[in-house]
């Protein structure tokens, strides 16, 4: 029999050392992407994994478990995260059974050789589920950790993501409160989970919404990490901030600190800026787009990690949002536009989220035009090359809505000449939208409509408007 080796204490402590920087090695800074895929023109998952790649990107998050573009990610670098929809977390938080298979369907067949790495149940629950769901959350995703147990996996990182919503507080940061509904009966289990399991506080942050709906009292520069003397002082801590991200991401911070869990590591899932947008979307363009993602790239790369004034030194680890533009989103036309790629591979501006490239060497960007609200009066008209049948649909249900929306384009009234399709359905939609605004409608029409500030009416016809 060999005689054991004696090491001095030394050489454990050296191997302990060394083990921590290999394991520190394997958590990247570089951001990842996320793989929207609501379009009907984009590219199949080779060509998408390719793209990817070209970004420098190091981890990719989908939506689903879509079995394709899994098979596609095998043997690659790329950590990925999946999720479990929304639409079954219900029945998941009350069947081991169901979860165990959920597992053994959408991950045993691509683990390991795909690197899943993250599994939310759910996306934005809070936000997009009726209240009675919201209980039903944490027991599922404790199946689902212990479905992944049982099943021999244990590299699996399991979360959720927010939105900014669930605070009923958050200015200044030292004030972050989770609001009173869920506080108690969602995120505090939620947060016992993520510290047991010493998984992640998945966050979705735009600074895009609080900038673009207040944009007289918030500075653009301060929302684009490009400010340079506007900072904003917390009066409860005397931490300084110098940028909006900071500021929305410590108001999380200190809400779960709030209810005793401030050690909890937050994952930013979401966060970008819209390329383009619908008229009345202010500061929606490339050159504020840009800005944002590669400064949010410069920040969260920088060696030593910078973090935020509530936790200055941690790595943030991210996901920016998306991989393309999606014209399949519903809602306002922003949300069509977060892109950082054209649905024909195409960059919308460039971009190398390893944040290597110098800003010298990127190509001039176009300048914005749409930094201030716009004045003026807005139809919404019939878009060009839309299916007929659909609009006529689209038709059937704008003047179905009651409110004299289509009284004017009826046999005889004062729009119904030209009798014509087009005609009609952009004079619903107009009509429609101008009084449906107020309580959140677009001029959308599951993409049947768009926004013009050239006045269709004619004659007699007087199409009603949107004044801004």
């Amino acid at each position: 029999m060999a005689m054991p080796l004696a090491f001095p204490p030394l050489f454990f402590i050296i191997i302990f050392f060394l083990s921590l920087s290999v394991s520190s090695a394997k958590f990247s800074a570089t951001p990842g992407v996320n793989y929207g895929q609501l379009g009907n023109n984009l590219p199949p998952p080779l060509k998408s994994l390719k793209l990817i790649k070209s970004l420098n990107a190091k981890r990719v998050k989908l939506y689903d478990a879509n079995p394709q573009i899994l098979q596609s990610l095998q043997h690659t670098n790329l950590q990925v995260s999946i999720m479990v929809p929304n639409e079954i977390i219900a029945n998941i938080s009350s069947n081991q059974t169901l979860s165990d298979q959920w597992i053994q369907t959408n991950v045993l067949p691509f683990y390991p050789h795909t690197l899943i790495r993250y599994l939310l149940v759910g996306n934005e629950v809070i936000s997009s589920t009726r209240p009675e769901i919201w209980p039903q959350l944490v027991p599922a995703m404790r199946r689902i950790k212990r479905s992944l147990k049982t099943l021999g996996i244990r590299k699996v990182k399991v979360g959720t993501s927010s939105a900014m919503d669930v605070l009923e507080s958050s200015y200044p940061p030292s004030n972050g409160t989770f609001r009173g509904d869920i506080s108690g009966r969602v995120m505090r289990p939620m947060l016992e989970f993520l510290n047991r399991t010493k998984s992640f506080f998945f966050l979705d942050v735009y600074p895009y919404f609080p900038w673009s709906s207040d944009s007289t009292n918030i500075d653009l520069d301060y929302a684009l990490f490009e400010s340079k003397n506007v900072t904003v002082t917390d009066p409860g801590t005397g931490l300084v901030y110098h940028n909006l991200f900071d500021q929305m991401v410590d108001a999380v911070y200190f809400a779960m600190k709030r209810i005793g869990f401030p050690d909890v590591r937050i994952f930013i899932a979401e966060t970008g800026w819209p390329n383009a947008g619908d008229i009345d979307q202010i500061g929606a363009n490339i050159y504020n787009a840009a800005t944002y993602n590669r400064n949010f790239v410069k920040k969260v790369t920088a060696k030593p990690p910078v973090g935020t004034p509530a936790r200055p030194g941690s790595i943030l680890p991210s996901f920016i949002f998306a991989l393309f533009n999606e014209n399949q989103k519903p809602g306002p036309g922003t949300e069509r536009h977060f892109g950082l790629l054209y649905p024909n591979g195409s960059k919308v501006y460039e971009i190398d989220l390893s944040g290597k490239t110098p800003e010298s060497e990127f190509k001039a960007l176009p300048a914005p035009e749409n930094n201030r609200p716009y004045k003026g009066r807005i139809w919404c008209v019939v878009a060009k090359g839309v299916n007929k049948t659909a609009v006529a649909g689209a038709l059937t249900y704008a003047c179905s809505q009651g409110n004299k929306t289509c009284d004017a384009v009826q046999p005889g009234k004062r729009c119904f000449k030209p009798d014509s399709l087009v005609w009609h359905a952009s004079y619903a939609f107009s009509s429609y939208w101008a009084q449906m605004r107020p309580a959140g409608a677009t001029c959308f029409f599951n993409g049947l409509a768009t926004q013009t500030t050239k006045n269709p009416s004619y004659g007699s016809c007087k199409f009603p408007s949107v004044t801004l």
